[in-house]
């Protein structure tokens, strides 16, 4: 997957997210971030990454936000590895 379709599905996610009170705060929560932390850092790619790796933490806010967003429930990961820090790692 290229960077800017990851960098959207990141973005969708970050929309899907704040959409949700609970589920926002909790993210916030989880980063340390406030709300004008997350406005000055919403363009970053590694960022952007962070927001994947919290939606992939759980199978239900994975297929709460593909359901929402008309994507195949592989799509957040696929998007995460192409983001700084999503690289798939070759132990052999």
């Amino acid at each position: 997957m290229q960077q800017d379709k990851a960098e959207t599905i990141a973005i969708q996610a970050l929309g899907w997210l704040a959409a949700d009170q609970d589920l926002f705060q909790t993210f916030l929560g989880a980063s340390g971030m406030n709300v004008n932390d997350l406005k000055e850092m919403a363009a970053d790619p590694q960022f952007l990454g962070a927001v994947l790796d919290f939606i992939l933490m759980t199978d239900s806010t994975v297929t709460g936000f593909c359901d929402s967003a008309g994507l195949g429930y592989d799509m957040p990961m696929q998007a995460r590895h192409s983001l700084p820090g999503g690289e798939m790692v070759n132990w052999t």
